[in-house]
């Protein structure tokens, strides 16, 4: 068998099993959990009854869910999977033949940290475009190291990788968990589970630097498990082929995910686990306006686009006037540059494409059907943006500073650190005109360095029409970062009629002539 696992760091602060409610800051902090869900104090009108909702309906109770299942790229891949299904999307194998049709609603993974969804118009034809919605489903954060096991001072150490461009010193001083992917040797092959570990805990404790807190990220950075017995010992005393795992990795952590897998320790083959923060997702702030939450970057956007598909080809009648295919794609290593197996670097999407095309064909597929199925495309790259903060508001240049609750922040930069062009930033804009949407601008000060997405890689992979737009947020890479809930609202509903309206408005504006 292969699991997916999560396991509770918590230490010092209160036991794994403890149910409570927490109050910090009065009105700010409010969260309690329920059936292993944390929920917030009060939703108003946000609305977690299910997925098919009116326009006037919020998504952020359902958001908030969301994350709280989203350890990690393979637990919000898993969870964007179960809301497919539960919307009646078909999942697909990339191992096999696809068999496609007219108004059919289809997904597949890779690696279960990657997604592609997408719906066919019933009016669909070979060399009609795509409309498709890219976001990432991965975050910062601390991996376990191949050998996880050591000790300092009497204390049981887990050694961890940094993964992408974390703040780091905010890890230090939380109650942490890890979680991610075990594969456990059964008698009928290695299938995949998904677990959430709630007994491991582990803290990174900070300490005083009159100098400012500035940690090695090698020797300092390191979370600990437990206190050190005295028949505590990294390497077991007798070794074997089958107990590899043992060796690398502090028995009490492995004793524990054989308990949640129900497996035997020597059955655990291989391990994949990232340290998370186990405090909830909840809202905060006077009016309950914020979210609180870790890898709002860029789970928030990838919800509200995952969300935005699901609600926008409901019933059969939402695709029938529809020429275009309808598309989702979730990619995993964005934070770390894209160029994996399961990245937006590699040809995932545009070869899913390219089969989708074929499958609809019904025949001979010309040589110009993908090309021209592409310059009929469209892709929306979304990912979170850099909100003005209040305290450094210098950082952001002075006409441009993106504010919450202001609307998607689309993103330019003359040196195609983001793909927007003039034409792509007016088509986007038009759809929000149509819908009485707000939108932002953003650029970078040239004295300072800009930040990068998906969008260029897949508008360059194949030569796609590209804009970058993101949801404004603060406290970016940090382990708790803070979103507005009305731009989550907007958001949905701007990627909902994209998704509605885009073919009626592209007719309207002829570039190359």
């Amino acid at each position: 068998m292969s699991g997916l696992t999560v396991a509770r760091l918590q230490l010092f602060h209160y036991p794994s099993s403890t149910v409570r409610t927490t109050v910090i800051s009065s009105k700010l902090h409010h969260y309690f959990p329920s059936s292993n869900r944390y929920r917030p104090r009060t939703l108003h009108n946000f609305s977690t009854s299910g997925i098919a909702q009116s326009s006037s309906s919020s998504i952020v109770g359902d958001l908030l869910d969301y994350l709280n299942e989203s350890w990690t790229p393979f637990h919000a891949t898993a969870e964007a999977k179960r809301l497919l299904i539960d919307a009646g999307f078909e999942l697909l194998n990339e191992n096999d033949e696809w068999e496609l049709k007219p108004g059919g609603r289809y997904f597949f993974t890779r690696n279960m940290s990657c997604l592609v969804a997408f719906a066919v118009g019933q009016k669909y034809s070979v060399g009609n475009g795509f409309h498709i919605i890219a976001a990432h489903t991965d975050s910062p954060c601390l991996k376990l190291k191949p050998k996880s096991a050591s000790s300092k001072s009497g204390y049981l150490m887990v050694n961890v990788q940094t993964y992408g461009g974390g703040l780091w010193h905010t890890w230090f001083d939380r109650d942490l968990t890890v979680a991610g992917r075990v594969i456990v040797r059964g008698s009928d092959g290695l299938p995949m589970i998904l677990n959430n570990f709630g007994s491991v805990s582990v803290l990174e404790p900070s300490t005083v630097n009159k100098d400012g807190f500035k940690p090695n990220l090698e020797t300092q950075l390191i979370p600990l498990l437990a206190t050190k017995s005295e028949e505590t010992s990294v390497e077991p005393k007798e070794k074997s082929s089958t107990s590899s795992s043992k060796v690398t990795h502090h028995p009490q952590l492995m004793q524990i995910l054989s308990q949640e897998l129900g497996c035997g320790t020597d059955d655990i083959a291989s391990i994949e686990l990232n340290i998370c923060d186990t405090q909830p997702s909840c809202l905060g702030g006077a009016n309950n306006e914020f979210i609180f939450s870790g890898r709002l970057d860029n789970l928030a956007s990838s919800y509200c686009g995952l969300r935005a598909l699901i609600d926008s080809c409901v019933s059969p009648s939402n695709l029938s006037s529809e020429h275009a295919i309808r598309m989702v794609a979730l990619f995993d290593n964005e934070e770390v540059g894209s160029d994996s197996y399961q990245g937006a670097g590699a040809p995932t999407m545009f070869q899913a494409i390219r089969r989708i095309v074929g499958s609809l064909a019904h025949e001979h597929v010309s040589e110009t059907s993908f090309e021209r199925t592409i310059r009929q495309s469209f892709l929306v790259s979304a990912d979170m943006a850099h909100g003005v903060h209040p305290n450094f508001s210098e950082k952001h240049e002075e006409h441009h500073r993106p504010e919450m609750q202001k609307g998607l922040v689309i993103k330019h930069n003359a040196n195609q650190r983001y793909a927007t062009s003039g034409v792509t930033a007016f088509l986007f804009k038009e759809i929000a005109k149509l819908h009485n949407l707000p939108t932002q601008e953003f650029v970078v000060r040239n004295d300072m360095g800009c930040g990068s997405t998906i969008g260029p890689i897949l508008a360059s992979g194949v030569g796609i029409r590209t804009v970058d737009c993101g949801i404004a947020q603060l406290s970016m890479h940090s382990v708790r970062e803070i979103c507005g809930t009305e731009d989550i609202d907007i958001a949905y509903r701007h990627f909902k009629a994209f998704y509605e309206s885009f073919s009626s408005i592209d007719k309207k504006l002829i570039v190359d002539f």
